[in-house]
């Protein structure tokens, strides 16, 4: 049997067992934060056993896409090492939702491997839950007797295992339950009974059984599900390994690695690369050790790359990208440790892992079309995927010879002087210059018996992250700062401060004096590389005083790179970005003068055009000119105590923090507002000057943030006042009623250039600090005019006699939430919201009351007319109009008037329709359950429900099937009772 043919047969299977065949989930869980990576097959149907989803089907099974690498389930380091660890595996597995339960699990799988696949009985043993007395729990003596009773298995071969390795949980509350596992014996004489459960390769687990029947409570108690589910999973590789060998008559001695799973990537792998014939040695197993080491690193070297080739390829088709955070960390990671292996083992000096993805993809294409034609890239999946590899794999490379040689060199220091220890500093220099995850310097080691300081490596990282969260983030942008501090001829010249001309100009030329990336300082930075420029002169302000840098582009004769932020660091603008096209070279005036440049060779002389992009730069300059006005409001209203205590001016908001010990009232709120509107109307010209501090700090307006240092030349900006004329006549009480303050950002040429200002947002953020957010331009007059449409769609509201008042108050409250809108306009609409609130709670519960009381009636007439079943008094019909609160009512009325009932009630309101059920003890002792019934009905209404045995609800979305619902609940009923 082939792969392929195993997987099929597999699916096949439970398709005739009636489950429901469902794609593989992605592998990067987009919708799951608490995950790195999807890495077992019930991740997709994680809120159905939470009981916050549902499906469709009550039964499925699939093979899901695992990758276990990062965080909890990490295989990674094993990969290589052995034959049957992999960072990605398939997952068959089979579900019930409250559908099957241990019986039919057990015989399935018993049939399917011993009858199905043939698989030797005598070789199969088969464990449950022997029981916890801290847990309070029994053995699982019904999966025990099950086994015994359902399958034909050798009562010796079921053996009890603990909580350890028979008991499932989701996490420390929740469902869990207790688990069989089935083992196959791979000893040649099938001696390995004993070694069940000891993490012998001889005896290993080929199929888990989870019985999910229990729910912990956060104080720990266990108590029982109201509906029990089953969850199963096999791993595929291994699976395929046991039915293999048992065809090739190497049973025991088969790998996964052996497989069809792996041979065509190994087929691959030696096309590309000339490396010599796999021949599955192994580096610590004697049984299997080669006489010649190399063969050993060379076996090595193909189940990494075969492995690692297949994890990268899955987690880039759905979605994933190599970063320096998170999930990316993890696949940059796996990526250079393959790239190392194929460079030391296969002699690889260029990319090769992009090479065979075609060759993975033609492999796996059928069993996951997602490869060939991704929902998210389309057919232009696999050219994606090779194009991020080979970037990868390029960047890293660049540093891998050296990395390599500065290991070689360390590890010979350590050999002869550290008792064989490489030393932490030189494990962080490979982790911080050139690129090398300490894990991948630990495996090296390892290969040449050596090992590491890990104390002084955590000691330097710390460091490194200290200085990075100083810098404002751990990111490239904090390695690159920390890279420039620490470069001796960047820190030297302390002349050479950038130029900026941004105020006056929006472009300029100028030379590239420095390239800085996270792995070094080249000379040139290649296309898609990520990196900082350093520029003579430039128009890109840089981030300070709580404005935000510039963004835009600098283009040259060779390439563009594309500006995303802009840092000040020691006078020298730093523009962090990517090359977008062609690449970008380092000037001839470079910090220390230190370029050699040959005659004739262009690209060392070029200038390059710097250029904001002034639809970014125009929203900023709004946002800052407003919150100087706005500064100047709020002592205006709130008194002159107000001091700013921290801002932020970006192209969607101004954020202003103050200091106040109390709310700012809505009636403040429109005054500072008004205040504002007034400047902006005004058309105030702004003015900007460069002044001597001590004569500006005379100014009797003008505002400084509190414990600032300025220079003695500062720069002033004036909203309406010569800033000449305050100069000449500082006490000048005229002054007050414009806004003045030190300010080195960019601003608008007017205040009526900021168009509109409204204040969105006010909010305590510390004791006695308060914050509010401004916006202004197009955004801010859209926030007014909803403001002023909510406030109208109220009024009319308020004004109608609508029957349905409440759902019109919970869609209005709805959008008030959802929108932006003045913050005064805001506590309006919350006043006149809570008005008709109280409206629609009194229509409500005087609906209810109606509602109730005509349910009552109806149900008496039902009662009346109702027949009986032996004992028990069956009432089954529609009432009408009645909410589900009003059925559950007439149920339990129902009950209260017979000895012994079976209710069935409906309503049909607004296109929905509510089932509720309800039996009396007697009938349940019976075995006649309330969600049983429902189960059976709610289909027919197009829904789904379920519930107690004594009360149990349902509903659909076709109130004209209800009579077909009636009828069907009439004849269960007399069935199950007659």
């Amino acid at each position: 049997m082939t792969s392929s043919q195993i997987r099929q047969q597999f699916l096949d299977f439970f398709k005739d067992k009636e489950h429901a065949i469902v794609p593989s989930s992605p592998v990067v869980p987009h919708d799951d934060p608490t995950l790195m990576f999807t890495n077992a097959g019930m991740n997709q149907f994680k809120d159905v056993f939470l009981g916050s989803g549902s499906r469709d089907y009550a039964r499925a099974a699939d093979t899901q896409k695992c990758i276990r690498a990062g965080g909890k389930h990490n295989d990674l380091d094993d990969v290589g090492q052995d034959t049957y660890h992999h960072t990605f595996f398939e997952m068959l597995g089979n579900w019930s939702f409250g559908d099957y339960f241990k019986k039919e699990a057990i015989a399935w799988a018993w049939e399917l491997l011993t009858e199905v696949w043939g698989i030797d009985k005598s070789r199969l043993y088969t464990t449950y839950f022997e029981g916890d007395a801290d847990l309070c729990l029994e053995p699982d003596g019904e999966a025990k007797t099950l086994w015994q009773e359902v399958t034909d298995i050798d009562p010796s071969h079921i053996v009890p295992g603990n909580k350890k390795d028979n008991f499932w949980e989701m996490g420390d509350t929740g469902p869990c339950g207790p688990c069989s596992e089935i083992h196959i014996d791979l000893t040649p004489d099938k001696s390995g009974g004993h070694l069940v459960n000891a993490g012998d390769h001889r005896v290993i687990e080929i199929w888990n059984l989870v019985f999910i029947q229990f729910n912990r409570s956060p104080d720990g108690k266990l108590s029982p599900l109201p509906a029990q589910h089953v969850d199963t999973g096999m791993g595929f590789e291994r699976l395929c390994a046991v039915l293999q060998g048992m065809e090739a008559n190497r049973l025991g001695d088969f790998t996964n690695y052996d497989t069809d799973v792996f041979t065509p990537i190994f087929n691959a792998i030696q096309k590309r690369t000339g490396a010599p014939d796999y021949k599955g040695t192994l580096p610590t197993n004697t049984d299997q050790q080669s006489s010649d080491p190399d063969q050993v690193m060379v076996d090595v070297s193909y189940r990494v790359i075969a492995d690692h080739l297949r994890c990268l390829t899955f987690a880039l088709t759905d979605g994933a990208i190599p970063s320096n955070e998170g999930r990316g960390y993890v696949l940059r990671r796996i990526l250079r440790r393959a790239v190392r292996y194929g460079r030391q083992y296969f002699n690889m000096h260029e990319p090769f892992l992009c090479d065979m993805v075609q060759s993975l993809v033609d492999h796996m294409g059928k069993a996951f079309p997602e490869l060939h034609d991704s929902p998210a890239y389309g057919k232009k999946n696999v050219e994606r995927v090779v194009e991020l590899l080979r970037d990868e794999e390029d960047s890293f490379g660049k540093t891998l010879d050296r990395g390599i040689k500065l290991f070689n060199e360390a590890a010979d220091h350590a050999t002869k002087h550290h008792h064989g220890k490489i030393s932490g500093e030189d494990a962080f220099k490979l982790h911080d210059t050139y690129g090398f995850p300490i894990d991948l310097t630990e495996l090296m080691a390892e290969e040449a018996k050596l090992t590491i300081d890990i104390g002084e490596y955590e000691r330097l990282m710390e460091e490194a992250r200290t200085k990075a969260r100083a810098g404002g983030t751990d990111s490239d942008r904090a390695r690159i700062l920390n890279r420039i501090a620490g470069s001796e001829g960047f820190v030297r010249d302390t002349k050479r401060s950038t130029r900026f001309v941004g105020y006056e100009n929006s472009t300029s030329k100028s030379p590239i004096r420095w390239i800085e990336t996270t792995t070094g300082s080249p000379s040139e930075l290649q296309q898609d590389q990520y990196g900082a420029l350093v520029l003579r002169d430039s128009p890109f302000y840089a981030e300070k005083g709580g404005q935000v840098g510039d963004r835009g582009t600098i283009k040259s004769e060779t390439g563009v790179f594309q500006v995303e932020d802009v840092q000040d660091f020691a006078g020298r603008h730093i523009h962090f970005g990517r090359c977008v096209h062609g690449s970008m070279f380092q000037s001839i005036s470079v910090f220390m003068g230190t370029q050699s440049v040959e005659p004739g060779d262009h690209k060392h002389v070029q200038l390059v055009t710097a250029g904001i992009d002034e639809s970014y730069r125009r929203p900023i300059m709004q946002n800052h000119t407003s919150t100087h006005v706005l500064n100047w409001a709020l002592r205006g209203v709130l008194g002159t105590g107000v001091q700013q205590k921290g801002s932020l001016v970006d192209p969607e908001k101004t954020r202003f923090d103050f200091s106040h010990n109390k709310p700012v009232t809505a009636e403040e709120l429109g005054r500072i507002e008004s205040l504002v509107a007034e400047q902006i109307e005004a058309a105030y010209p702004v003015y900007t000057q460069e002044v001597d501090q001590a004569e500006a700090l005379k100014i009797n307006t003008l505002r400084a943030v509190f414990g600032e240092k300025y220079p003695d030349r500062v720069r002033v900006v004036s909203v309406g006042a010569n800033i000449d004329d305050m100069l000449a006549d500082p006490e000048n009480r005229e002054w007050m009623k414009y806004s003045v303050e030190f300010c080195g950002g960019t601003h608008l040429q007017k205040s009526s250039e900021a168009e509109c200002f409204a204040l969105i947002t006010e909010e305590g953020v510390a004791k006695g600090v308060r914050r509010v957010v401004g916006i202004t331009g197009s955004a801010a007059r859209e926030a007014r005019q909803c403001g002023t449409d909510l406030l109208t769609e109220l009024g009319l509201l308020a004004e109608s006699e609508s029957e349905d008042l409440a759902a019109q108050v919970t869609a209005i409250q709805t959008k008030i939430n959802e929108s932006v809108i003045p913050v005064v306009v805001r506590h309006q609409l919350r006043e006149k919201l809570a008005g008709l609130q109280k409206v629609a709670k009194e229509q409500a519960k005087q609906a209810s009351a109606q509602s109730g009381q005509s349910a009552m009636d109806q149900v008496a007439s039902l009662l009346e007319s109702a027949k009986a079943v032996g004992d028990v008094t069956v009432v089954v019909g529609e009432i009408s109009g009645a909410s589900a609160d009003a059925l559950r009512g007439a149920v339990d009325w129902v009950r209260n008037k017979t000895d012994a009932s079976a209710v069935l009630l409906a309503s049909g309101i607004d296109g929905k329709v509510t089932l509720i059920a309800g039996m009396s003890k007697g009938v349940v002792a019976k075995g006649v359950k309330a969600g049983d019934l429902i189960k059976e009905i709610a289909p027919t209404v197009g829904g789904k429900g379920g519930g107690r045995p004594d009360m149990a609800q349902g509903g659909g979305n076709m109130p004209e099937k209800i009579g077909d619902a009636l009828q069907t609940a009439q004849e269960w009923l007399n069935q199950k009772l007659g």
